[in-house]
């Protein structure tokens, strides 16, 4: 399924740093109406503004506006002489922004009247831009559109995660390393087979981002305030214009405007995928920093991503694995924020919605920092061939396939599960390893185990008996590797 973004083109992919100017002279902030004969306290203007952290849903909120403009042309409200005007200044306005020369003044208190202050010096055609929007409607848009983008960039840095991972792979497809459950060795298999696991994981982040990205992709503008308007808005004008559309091009609107106004979901939805998949790169970082220490030593990560010790100059740390690993928390919480924040909130618009889009942000550059980094690891990471094959060695992980041998001669696996649990106390008690028992060793414990259950301590024999869909054998490795190398193609 294929993410359908705005057919309109971004202005621009700059991402320009904060400039806060001193309350602009030229105006009244425009957040205030005639209701008010009084400018607020410059605590209560500190505390309540967010340009600080919105100023980066500029070029939504400038599409938002070119599309909205250019309905009201349509529907008469402007003329076209006013329209050009404001596209042409709302371009110029984007520019400067791009260049670093906008000044985000805190007094405005956020993007919208920032831009919409601006437009207005530049265009008296700018004051008729806001007919039938509300700031509600307005940064709904914004963030809908803002997410759309980001679940784009976020699912493209997982498809690079993956085909690091699977490059990395089939550098190493023929590697055996023993598998783990409590941390303890269980069983061997392959270290391809354990990376393609992470490559399932990942697909699942990207199938949750597909979903998270058709519900976010619903046009909330023309819901105004909370009530709609009483103008003749061409809502699905401005839908189709902003590339709020179903796969067959019709444009999908929010059906209420209460809801639209208020409603979140989409960002709580795009959290709990972002906190899954913050769960899924911890794991990886954490098989990454255990392989990497002395005591494993499976894998030596290059130079350019770890870190040395102010104090131990022989010291190499893995500490992009690490933050990885514990930026997963922050993700969590920002999941925990906004359910917490959404939870009492009646119905509809309400100034706590202001505090939904640093969680939104954080999440999603975090994910995306982390995927961005795990994929430069696994692309600067070395296996030790060796290491891995001599602790896959180890006799005892084959004790589930001695079983299994029992099993084909007929004994209950609870039995042969018993024998084969005997036998692994036996050798512990000689102090040798489980294959080294002597047949006579082998006829104490139990008749059954003659020289032919005693074969199964081959372990590449092993590993290619181990051919069901799913498994760690080499054929079904090969067609997963051969699997992946095709969806990754297609993606």
């Amino acid at each position: 399924m294929k993410m359908r973004g705005p057919p309109v083109s971004r202005v621009t992919s700059a991402r320009p740093g904060l400039i806060v100017r001193g309350q602009l002279k030229e105006h009244a902030p425009v957040s205030r109406s005639g209701r008010f004969s009084d400018a607020p306290e410059a605590d209560v203007a500190h505390f309540t503004q967010s340009v600080s952290f919105d100023w980066r849903l500029w070029e939504q909120d400038i599409l938002g506006s070119l599309a909205h403009a250019e309905m009201l042309q349509k529907i008469g409200v402007l003329t076209k002489a006013e329209g050009l005007e404001i596209e042409t200044a709302l371009n110029d306005i984007a520019q400067d922004i791009c260049e670093d020369r906008f000044h985000w003044d805190p007094a405005l208190e956020d993007v919208h009247m920032n831009i919409e202050a601006q437009l207005t010096l530049r265009t008296p055609a700018g004051a008729k831009l806001h007919t039938g929007r509300s700031r509600n409607d307005q940064i709904a848009l914004d963030l809908r559109m803002w997410l759309r983008d980001e679940i784009v960039d976020l699912s493209r840095a997982l498809r690079i995660l993956q085909a690091s991972l699977l490059g990395l792979a089939e550098k190493n497809a023929g590697v055996l390393l023993p598998g783990y459950t409590h941390l303890q060795r269980a069983q061997p298999v392959s270290f391809a087979h354990h990376l393609l696991a992470y490559l399932e994981m990942f697909e699942r982040d990207c199938s949750r981002l597909v979903d998270c990205f058709h519900r976010a992709n619903v046009c909330p503008l023309g819901s105004g305030a909370l009530a709609g308007s009483t103008l003749p808005l061409d809502r699905e004008m401005v839908a189709r214009r902003l590339g709020f559309v179903d796969h067959k091009g019709r444009p999908r609107l929010t059906q209420n405007s209460m809801d639209a106004v208020s409603d979140r979901d989409f960002a709580v939805e795009f959290c709990a995928a972002a906190a899954l998949l913050a769960a899924h790169l911890s794991r990886l970082a954490e098989d990454w920093i255990l392989w990497a220490t002395a005591e494993f030593d499976f894998v030596a990560i290059s130079d350019s991503y770890t870190t040395g010790s102010s104090l131990m100059p022989q010291k190499k740390n893995p500490d992009v694995a690490e933050l990885a690993r514990g930026k997963a928390g922050r993700v969590f919480g920002n999941l925990m924020a906004l359910l917490t924040l959404l939870k009492g909130l009646p119905m509809t618009y309400n100034r706590d919605l202001q505090e939904d889009k640093e969680r939104l942000f954080d999440s999603a550059d975090t994910v995306r920092a982390a995927a961005r980094l795990m994929a430069g690891l696994a692309s600067h990471t070395t296996v030790n061939t060796i290491k891995c094959r001599a602790a896959a060695a180890d006799p005892a992980l084959l004790a589930t396939d001695l079983a299994d041998a029992l099993v084909r001669k007929g004994l209950p696996f609870r039995q042969a599960h018993q024998l084969v649990g005997s036998a692994v106390a036996a050798a512990a008690g000689l102090g040798k390893p489980l294959n080294q028992l002597t047949p006579r060793e082998w006829r104490e414990i139990d008749p059954a185990f003659d020289a032919a259950a005693r074969e199964v301590f081959d372990l590449d024999k092993a590993l290619a008996r181990r051919d069901i869909t799913g498994s760690p054998g080499p054929a079904q490795v090969a067609r997963q590797l051969a699997r992946w190398r095709k969806i990754l193609a297609g993606a």
